[in-house]
């Protein structure tokens, strides 16, 4: 029976046919079109009907813990509710799910202000409240796998021959490894995105370079360090646990997105929280260790949930998908974990 059930979870799931039935008459019923690129399923940029200039910066908002099979007929209407929508982008994995996340432009930097007044923390449906934070348009690539000699005004000189946008770049040599690492600013978030498809590919055919270009996060500069800590315990401090529990992963591949199920519990930190209190038993203390950055810019971190007062330690390690702020992928990463060890605990 045991083996039966890990069968059936590593089976692909498909999406029930209801909701993808519901979004087909929404999508029919009201002429919209919505395209599918890279990843992510995109509506307008800008629709046909759009009469208002092109956004600027801070117009773009970015939502997350959306429940997997919710959609455009959905998402669409709740943010167009606020103003107009230039742009709407659910991502998207292979098996037709959505990935938990998605980014919603509007013309004004005020209108996307009060999208997230009035739409973080709106309940999509029972149980499950989505967040919305303003939307960080990244526009700054990290390129590693560099020849230690390079020099920086030539690395300038040759990435404004590849590619548009180039502003300026920041060169760091990787003594350990003996390669440099460089940092690329970009005019607009195009620019950056239309670089990471295509520079790797003309260095290894211009110079036969294997570089590797991927998003750049202000946390690169710090693995391995304690990022976040929160404790909630009455003691002075995690004690050295007598028998540790099994570590608990959660991998997730490039196709299947940040998390499995987003949304599979609320509030897994209010549950744990309230689990803690009822058995009067220390509140959790939460550490984070920024690992790496996966090739299409998510994060790798290692955890460790202490409870001190029962001499537990649950260590294990998340991948998730950044947030608008260091903040709010902390924020992300600690309910991620809690639910980790929600899961260990009913194995019990």
């Amino acid at each position: 029976m045991q083996r039966r059930n890990m069968m059936e979870n590593n089976q692909i799931q498909v999406p029930s046919k209801k909701p993808l039935e519901t979004l087909e008459k929404w999508l029919q019923k009201n002429n919209i079109k919505l395209t599918q690129v890279n990843g992510q399923r995109k509506y307008g940029g800008p629709p046909s009907v759009w009469n208002g200039p092109e956004p600027g910066s801070n117009c773009e908002v970015f939502i997350t813990q959306i429940p997997r099979e919710t959609y455009e007929d959905k998402l669409i209407p709740l943010f167009s509710s606020v103003g107009p929508l230039w742009e709407f982008r659910l991502m998207m994995n292979f098996s037709g799910h959505n990935r938990g996340f998605a980014y919603a432009k509007y013309g004004s930097a005020e209108v996307a202000q009060e999208a997230i007044h009035q739409l973080h923390g709106h309940m999509l449906q029972p149980g499950v409240r989505i967040t919305v934070f303003r939307s960080t348009e990244k526009r700054q690539l990290c390129i590693t796998e560099l020849p230690m000699i390079i020099q920086k005004d030539q690395l300038l000189k040759v990435l404004r021959r590849m590619t548009e946008g180039v502003e300026r770049i920041y060169v760091k040599g990787q003594s350990q490894r003996e390669t440099s690492l460089a940092v690329v600013d970009f005019t607009s978030h195009y620019a950056a995105s239309m670089a990471k498809r295509v520079l790797v590919e003309a260095f290894r055919k211009q110079y036969g370079l294997n570089i590797s270009v991927n998003w750049h996060s202000q946390m690169q500069a710090h693995p391995n360090k304690i990022l976040f800590r929160l404790d909630n315990s009455r003691g002075s401090g995690p004690r050295q646990p007598q028998r540790p529990p099994r570590l608990a992963r959660a991998t997730i591949s490039r196709a299947a997105g940040p998390t499995p199920n987003p949304c599979a519990v609320s509030s897994a930190l209010s549950s744990l929280e309230n689990i803690c209190a009822v058995t009067g038993i220390g509140g959790p203390q939460f550490e984070f260790f920024y690992s790496h950055s996966c090739c299409e810019g998510y994060l790798n971190f290692i955890y460790k949930v202490c409870i001190p007062d029962v001499r537990a330690v649950f260590p294990g390690v998340l991948v998730l998908w950044p947030g608008p702020t260091k903040e709010a992928t902390l924020e992300n990463a600690r309910e991620m974990a809690a639910q980790h060890v929600l899961q260990y605990l009913k194995t019990l």
